[in-house]
């Protein structure tokens, strides 16, 4: 099976008819409104793997130009969900190459026929690259596994008559020294252990390679003439709350703009007209984190009207956006939320799951934050990529505050520092900027994972990327997650909050807890006395088998993940009067990996199962974290309201 991707490329590219990337505009959420309808495309898709010597045959038969039943057998396939645990095929589990999703759609009859109707096709997730048709015409592709590309189609379906349509969209997997995240084809050539054209995709990064359309696929629509892009920022002056808009339209450059903030009762508390300009808000209730105060995570919402005149007379379109009042800012030693100083009790993630692997689930991400608020957790970091935009959307309801970060990770060899893969991390920095900026949960991007930063281009690389990702958003502070020796690392002079991961006891000392104080107060002292900058302990953690106990602790039981999470919080608790500014658990749940001699069915350093059962080290961090909460912010209610929309909740 010869998987050369570059050789690849050359094959596919005449049979591609030379397609041009998607052009740049807004990225605002699908929301339905007066002028805006949806259509959600998820559920069974027809499904294939292309697993021909090279794995291009269905560009080569064109399997994109007619119905992918009539070119051989598909499986049903559902949409969201990683493909690689549907089936009992082992195949299909690991499989590295092509895939190919199709799905026929019945279009409301004013979708095709309404020349004044714009058809939107979006994928909010598709890892890792995908190429996508409509009925057999190429509309799109996209580089990048977690976040959304769109087609307008509205040609396509509103050329004749037309009551049904088919979408196809091929996917494929491969990492390259390039990508984000970077891998590596290895083929195996000796031919007295491995068969012929054998090969396996190799990676620097501890998670599974999932794999399908993660999340939703829909359609939408706008007028011709629309709302194409909102961006807000807000300040705080005394008792009045500033909300800075800047509007875009596409499809005329004759409109009329009016904007209108709302409370949480309906009320309307501030207008503005004009493509940009400012709301002064008198006595605004801003947005606060999770147990941080008694009303937390209050949302306006920004209403956006446009009215233009268009060639078959006036059209008007409707947009409206959640707005969450509210201040970030970094000094030498804290950082600051509204003013007031605000630690990160909380936890690392992954986007995983039994079955659905890395595809959305609303039972699970429920789950998932039920389980947040009951520890008492008020943050999390996105690990390691951007993640569903309805989870920052939940996050900016319940108040819990987030690090935004892309799919940096595992980037560790010279090849994946130079100025091709520079310039695929700075577009996919402009695509998770552009489309998670308005969330007043996200207060700081995280630009990579544990890079190999001691490496020479290093330096250049993330003060480049970097400086870019503070141009696309000046109001955020922008880090990234070392785990290099804070005297050899050349990014960290670049980043406004210093994030450190390191597992002592764990994979190094095995076993031996007395040496954790030492260590981490010897590695924090190292770090603030060279840098200056706050710090977060953004992992640290042990694996624990559930169930399996064992006193005095010895690896791998309950009793030692406890353990040593005690002894690092024994450190903590000193530092945090100081200088540490945050503790984020790795990790949240056991979560699926490679196969390897050290991961026994995936990672299970969660301090829940993957099932989301509590472990034992659950109701520690739970007791610390509530603890840490009531003595931070004593003033804030005991019991904690929980907005959503207008009812208020209790937990």
């Amino acid at each position: 099976m010869s998987l050369r991707w570059a050789a690849c490329w050359v094959v596919l590219s005449p049979l591609l008819c030379g397609c041009a990337p998607a052009p740049r505009g807004g990225m605002l959420y699908p929301r339905e409104s007066a002028s805006r309808e949806l259509k959600s495309l998820d559920g069974l898709w027809s499904f294939r793997a292309d697993l021909s010597v090279g794995r291009h045959q269905g560009f080569e038969q064109q399997w994109y130009r007619r119905p992918l039943r009539e070119s051989g057998p598909t499986l049903d396939m559902p949409v969201p969900s990683s493909f690689n645990d549907m089936t009992q095929d082992e195949q299909l589990r690991s499989f590295i190459g092509w895939v190919w999703y199709e799905r026929e759609a019945v279009l409301p009859q004013r979708w095709t026929q309404d020349p004044g109707t714009r058809v939107v096709l979006r994928v909010n997730s598709a890892h890792y690259y995908a190429i996508v048709w409509v009925n057999g015409i190429h509309v799109a592709e996209h580089e990048g596994g977690h976040l959304p590309f769109e087609a307008d189609i509205s040609k396509l379906v509103q050329s004749g008559p037309l009551s049904s349509f088919r979408v196809t969209i091929a996917i494929n997997n491969t990492l390259t020294l390039h990508t984000l995240p970077p891998g590596a084809i290895t083929y195996k050539d000796d031919p007295s252990r491995y068969p012929k054209g054998y090969f396996v995709q190799d990676t620097k990064f501890d998670f599974f390679n999932y794999a399908g359309l993660h999340r939703s696929v829909v359609l939408h629509t706008t007028p011709t003439t629309y709302i194409d892009d909102i961006t807000v920022t807000t300040d705080v002056d005394r008792d009045i709350g500033l909300v800075n808009y800047q509007i875009f339209v596409q499809g005329s450059e004759h409109f009329h703009l009016e904007v209108c903030l709302l409370d949480e009762d309906g009320k309307v508390v501030a207008k503005g007209t004009g493509n940009q300009g400012q709301l002064q808000v008198p006595n605004a209730q801003l947005w606060w984190p999770f147990l941080m105060h008694e009303r937390p995570a209050y949302l306006y919402s920004l209403e956006v009207r446009m009215n233009a005149q268009g060639t078959d007379g006036p059209v008007s379109d409707w947009y409206t956006l959640p707005v969450g009042i509210r201040t970030v800012s970094v000094t030498d030693s804290k950082f600051l939320i509204n003013g007031k100083p605000f630690f990160f009790n909380g936890v690392n993630k992954h986007e995983d799951a039994d079955i659905r692997g890395k595809g959305f689930d609303w039972p699970l991400v429920m789950k998932d934050f039920n389980l947040l608020r009951w520890l008492g957790a008020n943050s999390f970091r996105t690990s390691h990529y951007p993640y569903a935009e309805e989870v920052l959307q939940l996050c900016d309801r319940y108040g819990i505050v987030l690090i935004d970060e892309s799919p940096g990770v595992g980037i560790s060899l010279p090849q994946s520092f130079d100025n091709q893969s520079l310039e695929h991390h700075l577009q996919v920095m402009e695509e998770m900027v552009r489309r998670d900026k308005n969330h007043p949960a996200v207060v700081m991007w995280s630009v990579a994972n544990e890079p190999a930063s001691a490496l020479k281009p290093a330096g250049y690389y993330f003060k480049t990327l970097i400086d870019y990702t503070k141009a696309l958003d000046p109001t955020r502070p922008v880090t990234f997650v070392t785990h290099t020796r804070y005297d050899a690392d050349l990014g960290a002079p670049y980043v406004d909050v210093i994030c450190v991961n390191s597992y002592l006891s764990w994979y190094n000392d095995f076993g031996h807890l007395e040496v954790i104080q030492i260590q981490l107060e010897t590695q924090f002292e190292n770090w603030y006395n060279t840098y200056h900058k706050p710090i977060i302990q953004s992992e640290y953690g042990a694996e624990a088998i559930t169930g399996l106990h064992q006193d005095p602790p010895l690896m791998f039981s309950e009793e030692y993940q406890k353990a040593l999470l005690e002894q690092y919080h024994l450190v903590l608790d000193q530092k945090r009067k100081e200088y540490v500014i945050g503790e984020l658990i790795w990790n949240f749940a056991d979560f699926m990996t490679n196969q390897s001699p050290t991961r026994v069915i995936g990672n299970k350093k969660g301090i829940f199962t993957r099932q989301r059962q509590p472990k034992s080290s659950a109701f520690l961090l739970r007791e610390r974290y509530w603890r840490l909460a009531n003595e931070t912010w004593p003033h804030r209610s005991r019991e904690t309201p929980w907005h959503l929309g207008s009812r208020r909740f209790t937990f």
